[in-house]
């Protein structure tokens, strides 16, 4: 029998693969939408009303029992859609997303430090995973839906598609990305970003100013800056876990957890007198990105991340990680005589990488968001971090294809 041509092979695969995609980035582009609407409500809402913070601990028991009465098989949250990709078992179920959603707005409401793209992965995952129930759905399609899912709520929330389809490629697994998923996963980011658009999200804008020329001293700044900005992700991955672990050893009844968490972070804000380390932190950002900040910055969000993520708040980890490498970032530049802002971005992707171990994601995220002139330095920082921060990671179900350095260890 005479075989297709391959460009018309691909035809019924590339047709299939596009409506799917179009599918999941209709869905999780829409629910980004919502979720930074309400996000920007929610913030707005505690500035002005900053005595709110005093209800934290309330809310998170209530987020805490809700979760603990009704989302105990969803409670894993990105760890959930990672496990299922590589174990397939059954449907992840649909009250995933609007938990996610309510509890990661409640918490930003009431004043956790806690980020936006668990919650954004999480809706993209969950409403992909439920077009898996369509007819002749086989569970290699079920693992693609579920990464184009994560690709499309990831660069929906940021406004950064590349960035998304790498990151739905390469979270998976450290040492390995999965080119199967290859298509879906830049179509769906693609498209989910621009549905976000549609809808009338705007992206925070960072101005990087002007980046110096490649030199032998910038490179080995560079170098070691990336090493102390892996240290720092694995630092804030290992707190985190170790917090939560603690936690639950201690604490049996869950909706305990996140009621204590929100009593040391209300007392926090008061005893220090500000706000600035709580919610996304978005203008912190901004300002590491305009003139030099105080060089504690990044360790107050450090620790105010670590309490709200590891008592059990909802939300994510990343943007408080941008935050921390931002800041970290211009911290160093004058130790590292390099301009304050070109070293807030690329910090900031830095840090993500190593706590993720995403640094080709990294990479790219800087590309689209500070331009193409900070690439060999982002670039060199986030291999050098993502090397420097161990096996350890913010995602406790990713798995290990090899060793980053040294003999290759099974998965």
């Amino acid at each position: 029998m005479k075989t297709l041509p391959e460009p018309l092979a691909a035809l019924p695969y590339l047709v299939k693969w596009s409506l799917l995609a179009s599918l999941v980035a209709l869905l999780a582009g829409s629910a980004s939408a919502l979720f930074l609407f309400s996000l920007d409500a929610a913030t707005g809402y505690r500035l002005a009303h900053p005595a709110i913070v005093w209800l934290l601990p309330l809310a998170g028991f209530a987020v805490g029992w809700v979760y603990w009465r009704f989302g105990r098989a969803v409670e894993a949250g990105n760890n959930l859609l990672i496990d299922e990709i590589h174990d397939p078992a059954t449907v992840v179920p649909l009250r995933m997303a609007p938990l996610v959603l309510a509890g990661t707005v409640i918490s930003h409401l009431f004043g956790a430090s806690v980020g936006r793209e668990g919650t954004a992965v999480q809706m993209g995952g969950t409403l992909a995973d439920q077009l898996s129930r369509l007819p002749r759905m086989g569970p290699v399609d079920r693992r693609i839906l579920l990464m184009a899912g994560i690709s499309a709520g990831f660069a929906s929330v940021f406004g950064t598609p590349l960035a998304g389809a790498v990151f739905g490629l390469e979270v998976l697994v450290i040492g390995r990305m999965r080119y199967d998923a290859i298509f879906p996963c830049v179509a769906a980011a693609v498209l989910a970003d621009q549905v976000g658009l549609a809808w009338g999200v705007h992206h925070t804008h960072y101005a990087i100013g002007t980046v110096p020329a490649v030199t032998a001293w910038g490179v080995a700044a560079i170098a070691v800056a990336g090493i102390v900005f892996g240290v720092a992700g694995m630092a804030f991955a290992t707190a985190t876990h170790r917090l939560s672990a603690a936690m639950k050893h201690w604490i049996g009844y869950p909706p305990l957890r996140p009621l204590i968490g929100g009593a040391v972070v209300a007392i926090a804000v008061w005893a220090i007198g500000t706000q600035r380390y709580v919610g996304l932190g978005i203008p912190v950002i901004l300002e590491a990105f305009a003139h030099p900040v105080a060089v504690y910055d990044w360790l107050g969000k450090f620790a105010f991340t670590v309490v709200s993520l590891g008592t059990g708040f909802k939300g994510g980890e990343v943007t408080p990680l941008f935050y921390i490498g931002a800041t970290l970032g211009n911290a160093l530049a004058p130790l590292l005589h390099l301009p304050f802002a070109m070293m807030a971005g690329v910090g900031f992707v830095a840090v993500f990488a190593g706590a993720a171990n995403t640094p080709l994601a990294s990479t790219v995220m800087a590309l689209e968001l500070f331009g193409p002139a900070i690439g060999p330095y982002a670039a060199l920082a986030c291999v050098v971090a993502y090397l420097c921060s161990g096996h350890c990671g913010i995602y406790r179900a990713q798995r290990v294809a090899g060793r980053k350095i040294g003999i290759d260890k099974p998965t």
